[in-house]
């Protein structure tokens, strides 16, 4: 196990250094892109007659659960890193769009995109049950920001438009979850549960998410309240992710939700009222470096699992019709949440078309695909997920900042030419 993980870090690191010394893509993208290019490579010397190095790498990704390794593990802690730098102030002024799109936005997304992958299936003569559609709808719902909040820090993003993707996607991950989690159950039982039964197991994961995340949090911030020592501070909050994410699961609730309430209550209440400034930039320094390096480790695997995955050419089209599907389903659930928000307060222009294309899909929809039983329709839903995350990451990934950019300059310039009036 520790030559597996020292092999990987290392291989990580190294792909990270040769972004940022050679590409200089932003950091996950970038990270990303050079696990492909190394997979391709791979594949390339096998196909020249020397398969070994490509074994040997092979058989490293395949003893890693990315299933288990993202959700149980990774997940929590990511969330919850980006949790704790979200102003809950900020967060409250947007809750309507962000409780929209991270609740009835997955559900609306969940169901628009089973119904058209169903009827795309048909097409290619590929038998998938309705019910596994709506599970490809739920595990390829979530948005993922990490590959995109960087570029739009350096495209000047406004502030209402980065607290909405920040707060949407801390949230809608967990709702995805949840929602995934009953679908798979009705799958496993082989019947189906009544509207209510499936409602309380809903409000059961999600609801109990939030009332023990709220919990443990509440709990952690009076304990570092107490006392005034950064190691023994940053060490509670390390605890309370390790130790809550375990809880979680044993108590059935919603470990991804829990861990976004925890982090807003240690990010804000704690930060405000609990922490010296020794303690603020300790914790800030540990959970950002902690946050990069997860990342780093994720989308290098992500690029990585390419040498492990089937693909046809008919595959590659089935993909490249859901991600219009996916972009019409982000559309239609973006939309009528921003239009509504309108009436109560002015809304950039251009909002609509930057969420919606700025809705990337990551990992959780990769580890969500890993986490279906075994048999012809994973494999199927696997290759294409993985697909459609990359095709999303590459070409919505590199290309948001310069729609920011250009809807910017758009609002500029009709200021200027008001101006110039006078």
């Amino acid at each position: 196990m520790l030559e597996l993980v020292a092999a990987f870090i290392c291989l990580t690191s190294l792909l990270t250094y040769v972004n940022f010394r050679f590409i200089g893509l932003p950091p996950t993208i970038g990270v990303m892109v050079t696990a492909l290019m190394f997979s391709l490579i791979l594949q390339g010397l096998s196909f020249l007659g020397f398969p070994g190095l490509e074994e040997r790498v092979q058989q490293l990704i395949s003893q890693i659960d990315f299933g288990d390794l993202l959700m149980n593990w990774m997940l929590s802690f990511l969330l919850f890193a980006g949790a704790l730098h979200v102003n809950l102030t900020d967060l409250k002024s947007y809750r309507w769009p962000i409780g929209l799109l991270a609740t009835f936005g997955v559900l609306i997304a969940t169901t628009v995109i089973g119904t058209l992958a169903y009827w795309i299936f048909g097409w290619f003569g590929w038998h998938v049950s309705f019910l596994y559609c709506l599970l490809f709808g739920a595990l390829i719902s979530p948005t993922d920001p990490i590959a995109v909040l960087g570029v739009l820090r350096t495209a000047n993003a406004s502030k209402p438009l980065k607290t909405t993707i920040v707060g949407e996607s801390l949230f809608n991950d967990g709702t995805a979850v949840v929602v995934f989690t009953v679908l798979l159950g009705i799958a496993q039982l082989g019947e189906t549960p009544t509207v209510g039964e499936t409602a309380m197991l809903f409000v059961h994961e999600a609801i109990g998410g939030v009332l023990f995340g709220g919990l443990i949090g509440y709990a952690v911030y009076l304990m570092i309240k107490s006392i005034e020592q950064y190691q023994i501070e940053v060490m509670l909050t390390l605890a309370l992710v390790i130790g809550g994410s375990a809880m979680s699961t044993e108590l059935h609730v919603s470990g991804p939700i829990a861990m976004v309430v925890a982090g807003l209550i240690i990010g804000n209440l704690g930060r405000n009222l609990a922490m010296n400034d020794m303690t603020r930039r300790y914790m800030d320094g540990f959970w950002e470096l902690l946050d990069d390096m997860l990342n780093a480790l994720l989308f290098a695997l992500i690029g990585m699992e390419l040498l492990l995955l089937p693909f046809s050419w008919s595959h590659m089209l089935a993909a490249g019709l859901l991600a219009v599907a996916i972009l019409l389903s982000r559309f239609v659930t973006v939309a009528p949440a921003i239009l509504l928000l309108r009436r109560w307060r002015t809304v950039p222009k251009g909002t609509i078309r930057i969420l919606t294309w700025g809705g990337l899909r990551g990992g959780v929809s990769v580890a969500l695909a890993l986490a279906l039983p075994l048999g012809p329709e994973r494999d199927l839903l696997l290759s294409i997920t993985y697909i459609v995350v990359l095709s999303s990451i590459l070409l919505q990934g590199l290309s948001i900042g310069k729609l920011v950019k250009a809807v910017t300059r758009g609002e500029a310039q009709p200021s200027q030419e008001q101006n110039a009036g006078h």
